[in-house]
């Protein structure tokens, strides 16, 4: 029985989130979703409490393709240094990316953003353990100089902060400014300051 509530559970998620690619969370009702499913409104509920659980689900669905992302860098056979600039580019153009493409998928994570969802700030969390696992590698192959890997993954999310967050990255990219060397340049920042190299 349990299996088959989470085999339903998804079936609903993979409907929403369709409609949630194609027409916006905001323009998609339960009833839309129930209705490609060929179900009652009232059985969403039965799997969902509520509709800002399934918002709540789907969000968590995009942003773990960005960390599975983040995780295939941490995995590369490659000093620490390039490690962490991979990652931070690959952050920085799918955030990019996904407002120019993929506006839909955007805008929910905006709100995420700005309502400071669990999930977002999970989401956070994950992507600085990974940077902090990076830091660790390079300062135990002598590569990097700084001695706390947590307290400088947290230094470098902060100020990674302008080329990640979805509403700052939105407004370069409308004012039309380059993203692409304003981010390699705080790339070189960050590698000077935790010891790295230029």
């Amino acid at each position: 029985m349990e299996i088959d509530i989470d085999v339903s559970r998804e079936r609903i998620l993979d409907v929403a989130e369709k409609h949630f690619r194609r027409i916006g969370y905001q323009k998609t009702s339960v009833a839309d979703i129930a209705s490609s499913l060929g179900m009652s409104t009232a059985n969403i509920y039965r799997f969902f409490p509520s509709r800002a659980v399934i918002n709540r689900s789907i969000c968590g669905r995009f942003l773990a393709e960005t960390v599975q992302c983040a995780e295939s860098i941490s995995r590369m056979r490659a000093p620490a240094q390039e490690k962490l600039a991979n990652l931070l580019i690959c952050l920085h153009q799918n955030r990019k990316t996904t407002f120019i493409q993929e506006k839909t998928v955007h805008d929910l994570i905006v709100v995420a953003t700005e309502e400071n969802w669990a999930i977002a700030r999970t989401h956070g969390d994950e992507i600085a353990a990974i940077i902090e696992m990076i830091v660790s590698e390079g300062i135990e192959a002598g590569a990097l100089g700084v001695e706390d890997a947590a307290q400088a993954a947290l230094n470098v999310m902060n100020a990674f902060t302008p080329f990640y967050h979805p509403v700052l990255v939105e407004q370069q990219v409308r004012n039309g400014e380059d993203t692409e060397t304003g981010l390699r340049d705080q790339i070189h920042f960050f590698l000077k300051a935790l010891g790295g190299g230029a």
